[in-house]
Parts: structure tokens; sequence; C-alpha cells
């Protein structure tokens, strides 16, 4: 029989810790927040429909953002025991300067949709942490504005081929004279992909008034509210525009762009030189001998052709292709530490994450980017030690087995 006592208070009083109040609503709410998985469900209370739709799909039945997830999820991690793993380093070169960490904020249109603080907001956090910060075509921040917002970060600037080559031309000018390190140019957007969240939610850039939007705008005052009382929509490459997303892009972009036109990207800009969209290594060892200094193996996010090869998939045939003519850069489906841990060990020099900050931004603006920032290092930091990797450049395809 067990002997039972009443406990005294001085047992007690080492038990009771009482949890420090976070008065302010928006640290309290991203406190909770422990994985970027997360953070997405928080963005997606807080956000009207159609604009977390916008950030969180992709093309017609979204295969390929699902097997992109899938692979990272099914991938096994190979620890290597008893190694000296008391200091971490996560720093990595990318393109010949050092980065505080292994990945960098990819481009990502209208983010000032997702929250009011939009680019600004993630081009600070880019400057906090150390990593390069790539401003799309089509952001809702000018070039100019996003420089200013951050002197020191490193900034990239992310380039659609336009039907009207002076218009991107001049792109390309200003961000050079802003002090723009690379241009990103995106090659998997010849036509827009069939978004059919953005069709059957009817979402228009900027949102419109419908009896629809109205609606939501009572589940959602807050966003309605920063979108109405900042100031409106401004674009980094145009003044204005009224409809949907694919009528904009199909309206835009120049389907007629080859290869050859690499040289006239050339002529107009003489640093480093991204090629974003690359899914066959063919194509990888092509821009490459065409004067590529690193490529993005991507699928767009799965936002474009549906059933597309899976970037993690391809890696190590690309990298064993391209060898050190370039690096090798890598998005889609990342959600975790782990994930970058995975496709830094197969061979990639980086990794662009998007929507990972973009849950962030919706869920809490500058502070919920930085948010997503610490959840991504802290895993990439856990994941290593316990893999027994102590620096970045010690991973390799050992660590990891696909299925």
């Amino acid at each position: 029989m067990t002997d039972r006592q009443i406990p005294r208070w001085s047992e007690l009083k080492p038990l009771l810790r009482a949890k420090p109040i976070t008065t302010n609503p928006t640290e309290r709410r991203l406190e909770k927040a422990l994985t970027i998985a997360d953070l997405r469900s928080i963005a997606k209370r807080r956000t009207p429909r159609s604009v977390f739709d916008y950030t969180d799909g992709a093309a017609e039945s979204e295969i390929s953002l699902r097997r992109a997830r899938q692979l990272f999820a099914e991938m096994e991690l190979q620890p290597s025991i008893l190694r000296d793993v008391s200091a971490i380093d996560l720093g990595t070169d990318i393109l010949g300067r050092r980065s505080e960490l292994p990945f960098a904020f990819a481009p990502t249109g209208f983010t000032r949709m997702m929250n009011h603080e939009g680019e600004s907001a993630v081009v600070k956090v880019a400057q906090q942490v150390g990593i390069p910060y790539a401003l799309s075509t089509m952001g809702t921040t000018s070039i100019e504005d996003v420089a200013a917002a951050g002197p020191d970060a490193r900034k990239w600037f992310q380039l659609y081929v336009w039907r009207d080559r002076d218009a991107g031309e001049d792109l390309v000018k200003r961000s050079a004279a802003a002090g723009y390190e690379a241009l990103m140019l995106t090659v998997d957007v010849p036509v827009a992909g069939a978004r059919l969240r953005d069709v059957r939610n009817g979402f228009t850039i900027p949102p419109s008034l419908t009896a629809k939007t109205v609606l939501d705008a009572s589940l959602h005052p807050a966003w309605w509210v920063n979108l109405l009382t900042t100031r409106p929509l401004t674009f980094a490459s145009l003044s204005s525009w009224g409809g949907t997303v694919a009528e904009l892009l199909d309206q835009l972009f120049d389907p007629t762009m080859t290869l050859d036109d690499l040289a006239w990207i050339r002529s107009i800009w003489d640093g480093p030189l991204i090629i974003k969209g690359i899914q066959t290594v063919d194509d990888a060892r092509r821009v490459v001998d065409a004067g590529a200094d690193a490529v993005v193996l991507s699928n767009h996010g799965g936002r474009q052709l549906d059933r597309a090869p899976t970037p993690l998939r391809i890696l190590p045939d690309v990298r064993k292709a391209v060898g050190t003519d370039a690096e090798v850069y890598l998005d889609t489906g990342i959600m975790s530490g782990a994930d970058i841990v995975a496709a830094l060990a197969l061979g990639a020099d980086a990794c662009l994450v998007g929507r990972a900050y973009l849950y962030g931004l919706m869920a809490g603006g500058q502070r919920g980017v930085e948010r997503a920032a610490q959840i991504l290092t802290a895993e990439v930091k856990r994941t290593m030690a316990l893999l027994g990797v102590p620096s970045v450049k010690d991973l390799n395809p050992s660590h990891v087995r696909l299925p």
C-alpha cells in the first residue's frame, strides 16, 4: 500500500512557475508557431481565402507540389555518430560571398497583398540574418524602395523577359543602379500555369470588392483594414493592373524567348546571372554553357506545369553534370530545415524558400518572417548536429537516402 501525505508549501513552491505574459498580440500568436506548418495554419486563419490560396496553391491538380513535399517526407537521413558537433557552422558561400545561412528568400509576386508590410519586411529580415533576398519582377514594392529598406542586404532582382524588351532592360538597369548583386532570370513561364484555386476564387490584382470578398472581409477585418488604409499597391515593374494573374502574365511575358536570348541578357547585365526554372539535366548544362553562374532547380513551386520533374529527384544528376562550373540551388516543397539539409547533402549549394516566409508574413508581418527564419535556422542546426555534421561543407550524399 502506498503511503500518502499532504504536500508542504515548500515542496509545491518550486513547481509553480508563472509563464511570462506577452502583451503584444502578434508576438503572442507567433510564439505558438513551432514549425512552418504552424505558421501556415495561422496564416490561413488571418488571411482572406483568395489571397491565402494564391500563396498556398499550385497548378491544375497540384500534383507537382504534392510530389515535391512527399519526396522530402519520404527521404531518409543517415546520421554518423560520435562526431564533435559542439559548434555548428551554418554559413556557406553563395556567389563567392559568405551567407550566414544556407538558404535565401525566393522572389514572390504581389507580396504586399499577403501583408501590407510586404517586400520591405522581407528584405529587412534578410539583412538581419545575413542571407540574400530576390525581389520579383511582379513584386509590389519598387526596386528602389526595397534597396532603401535593406541597404546592407544582399539583393537580387528576378527578371521575367517581357514582350517589351526595352521595359525589361530598364528594370535591369534600375537594379544595377540600386546596388543589386545578381540577376535571376526565370525561364519556366512562357505562359501562365492553370492555377485553378485562383480561378475558382475569382482572384484579381488587386482584390475586387464583390459580394464574396465583402463577406470574406467580415471574417478578416484586420487584413482589409490594412489593405485599404495603407498606400495603394504599387508594383516593382508596372504601374497598375486590374485583371487576373494569368491574364497579366500572358500579356506581359515573351513566349518567344530562347537560349539565344541569354546573349541579350549578358549584354545588359555584367554581374552574376542565375537561371531559375531548370527541370532537366540537359537544360542545366545548356544554360551553364551559355554563361549562367548558377541554376535554380525549380518547377515554380508546382505553379506552372503540373506533373513536372521533382527538383530534389534530379538534383544529384544535375550536380554531377554541372560540376564546379556553376552553383546549383533548389526550391519547391521546402517546409523545414531538414528539407534544406537534405538538398545540401545531395549537392545543392543553397536553397530558396518562398512559401515558408510568406506564411510567416501572413501570420505576423515582419515578425512573422523573422519567426520563419528562426524556425528554419533552428531546424537546420539541430538536424546537422543529429547527423553528426559540424558544417555545411561536410554534408554529402551519404547523409541522405531517397526512396
